[in-house]
């Protein structure tokens, strides 16, 4: 590279550059973006001239990066987190700040983790409020539009800009009411009674359905609501059963018994999901520090 090739190296080029690496697609960049796909070209061409490298070369009827855009790419990424960071202004301090902070979960890791997380915020950052908004299956979408900060769930979005914290293990359990009936002992039990499932608002199913269907089981779900808070009533007085995740005993379905399920399926871990223009912001890591520090205090499943 010359030295006159190194002006070709701006930071809209850069953000072209990893807009394409995350895309894997010159029109979706260009969507992302908010320009024209002929500008995302043009620019793409002002880099290979600069770096030396084809960068992206076709691949079917797509592209594929070459060995050295992928390598660039989180060099290319730590250059855009440190610009962005010299327009975060002072360094953050948690008694005086103020500003709104979204969440994006669902009624079980609110309940579990946010009202916690809120007791600490009042305490030690009063000007922090928080936003929480449904998260359902959540895309990488809602964090690259920044239509939340923070995804708190077992599912996250696989994408090259998206960054993810284990929080704690939970497992799905078998809650029923005990004025009604036994506990199922058997999976020959389990299936051949009534179901309260879950089926989020935008259609996607939990996990729980997946791995049944790949033991080749069926159960039938009498009544299916979109969120665990709807769970309670229904169960209460009635013969059903209802699989959730175990920690719910300890509020949400705390009035009834539970038993393990009576076959296999494997412990989930709660997530927090982030967008990596985030990763290196004083506030954003504060923020995510406190609600490890209550998932911290929730130390394995219940007794």
């Amino acid at each position: 590279m010359n030295l006159i090739d190194t002006f070709n190296l701006d930071i809209r080029a850069l953000q072209t550059f990893v807009a394409v690496l995350d895309e894997g697609s010159v029109s979706r960049a260009a969507v992302k973006l908010g320009v024209s796909q002929s500008a995302v070209s043009h620019t793409l061409e002002r880099l290979r001239n600069a770096l030396g490298d084809p960068l992206f070369v076709k691949s079917g009827r797509g592209i594929t990066p070459t060995r050295y855009a992928v390598q660039a790419g989180p060099h290319v990424r730590q250059i855009l987190d440190d610009m962005h960071s010299l327009a975060s202004g002072p360094p953050f301090t948690p008694e005086t700040t103020e500003f709104t902070f979204t969440i994006a979960a669902n009624d079980y890791e609110r309940d579990l983790l946010l009202p916690p997380l809120m007791q600490r915020l009042r305490q030690q950052a009063p000007g922090i409020m928080l936003q929480v908004i449904a998260s359902g299956i959540p895309s990488a979408e809602i964090l690259r539009k920044d239509i939340c900060d923070l995804i708190i769930s077992p599912h996250a979005p696989e994408a090259t800009d998206i960054m993810q914290r284990g929080l704690m293990a939970d497992r799905m359990v078998v809650f029923y009411d005990p004025g009604q009936r036994e506990a199922p002992e058997t999976v020959t039990e389990y299936l051949k009674a009534d179901h309260i499932a879950l089926v989020f608002g935008s259609g996607e199913k939990p996990a729980l359905e997946a791995g049944l269907s790949a033991r080749g089981l069926t159960r039938r779900n009498l009544i299916t609501v979109s969120n665990f808070s709807g769970l309670p009533e229904f169960l209460r007085g009635s013969d059903m059963l209802v699989t959730a995740p175990e920690r719910m005993s300890k509020h949400l379905l705390r009035d009834f018994a539970w038993v393990p399920l009576p076959f296999s399926l494997k412990p989930f871990t709660l997530l927090m999901v982030w967008h990596r223009r985030n990763q290196n912001d004083p506030a954003h890591r504060w923020l995510r520090n406190q609600v490890n520090a209550v998932a911290a205090t929730m130390n394995g499943l219940n007794e």
